[in-house]
């Protein structure tokens, strides 16, 4: 446990008899910042509001500094500080709202003014600090909210979906200031988020959570190589899938019969069953209809035909009426090179590491 500075442990959370969190364990370690991610209802604040002590749990444990119980919560209420969807805020100035974790850690009155300027300068609120809360946009409220927060400098930092009420261009900015402040004005962050972008972008690690259930925990590499559900393919941009039936097994991959044709994919399915298997479009290679092209290529060739082509930028969408139908991303000079337009006979290769099947 040397290198975690948060642990939860067989953590289970119970509203009557609905089984809301059940998590073995989830660990949060020094010096990095890791991400919840999960739909909406999975249970993600929830975890959080538990990993903060903030909520005890049904059953479980959580350690902080090797320390658990009330020791545990004491420690960790004086080391931390969090940021919520909607930013709770006093009646008074900026300064007064981002003054009070000040107050509450007892920092000296000379030291306060020189912390919040410097906080409000770095999340761009330096010339609001004398204006009341009340006229501040919600951007604006949401920085004065993580001002607050970071100028104790956190040795855990908890946010819990901090720009899901903001539009596109505050959100990003945002964003932004977080993963350069989270880095450099708190020693560990615990992200929550449904926003897969902001996951991906601004977490070391990730875990899932599905149905208050923790179901794969690894880095953003990790999850977008290996999803280990359909959901999880889906955030890293496997939008698109077939359905087939499984024919053959091979230790660890599947053999799947799609519209008739044979598709290898990862995955772990039992003969005959149905399953789905998630693509991405960027993955699919175009190219000249031959004979020879295919026979030299490995796993999952085929032909089809071009039914639509739609240039998106620097981009161009193929939708392949197969058999299997598909649908490709690929570079205007790839679509060029090979001559695309609806009713084209096109060459398909998929290598089987960019397939995962999921059973039904």
């Amino acid at each position: 446990m040397s290198s975690d500075i948060l642990l939860g442990e067989d953590l289970e959370v119970r509203y009557r008899d609905r089984l809301a969190l059940s998590v073995e364990r989830i660990a949060l370690r020094e010096g990095e910042i890791l991400g919840i991610l999960g739909p909406n209802g999975a249970g993600k604040s929830t975890l959080m509001r538990v990993m903060a002590l903030l909520q005890m749990p049904t059953s479980g444990r959580i350690w902080f500094r090797n320390r658990t119980g009330s020791r545990a919560a004491e420690a960790l209420r004086g080391s931390s500080a969090a940021v919520f969807q909607r930013p709770h805020l006093w009646t008074g100035s900026v300064a007064f709202n981002v003054s009070m974790g000040l107050r509450f850690h007892r920092v000296s009155r000379s030291e306060v003014r020189p912390r919040i300027e410097r906080i409000g300068e770095l999340l761009g609120i330096g010339s609001l600090l004398d204006e009341p809360v009340s006229t501040l946009s919600g951007g604006e409220a949401q920085r004065t909210a993580l001002a607050r927060a970071l100028v104790v400098e956190p040795d855990v930092l908890f946010l819990d979906e901090p720009t899901a009420n903001l539009d596109a261009e505050v959100k990003t900015a945002l964003r932004q200031d977080i993963e350069r402040l989270a880095r450099t004005r708190a020693g560990s962050t615990l992200l929550v988020t449904h926003d897969q972008h902001e996951a991906f972008s601004l977490a070391d690690r990730i875990v899932v959570l599905e149905e208050g259930r923790l179901v794969q925990d690894g880095s953003p590499a990790d999850l977008y190589e290996n999803p280990a559900t359909l959901y999880i393919a889906g955030l890293t941009g496997a939008e698109f899938a077939v359905r087939g039936r499984v024919s053959g097994v091979d230790d660890g991959l599947v053999v799947v019969s799609v519209e008739g044709v044979p598709m290898t994919a990862i995955g772990a399915a039992e003969p005959n069953a149905p399953v789905k298997i998630a693509y991405r479009p960027e993955d699919l290679v175009l190219g000249d209809p031959s004979e020879d092209e295919l026979r030299d290529s490995a796993r999952n060739s085929f032909f089809s035909t071009v039914s639509e082509v739609r240039v998106l930028g620097g981009l161009v969408r193929v939708r392949l009426e197969g058999p299997p139908a598909m649908v490709a991303l690929v570079s205007r000079p790839a679509a060029e090179k090979v001559g695309l337009k609806p009713g084209s006979r096109v060459s398909v290769r998929i290598k089987a590491a960019a397939l995962h099947a999921f059973p039904l």
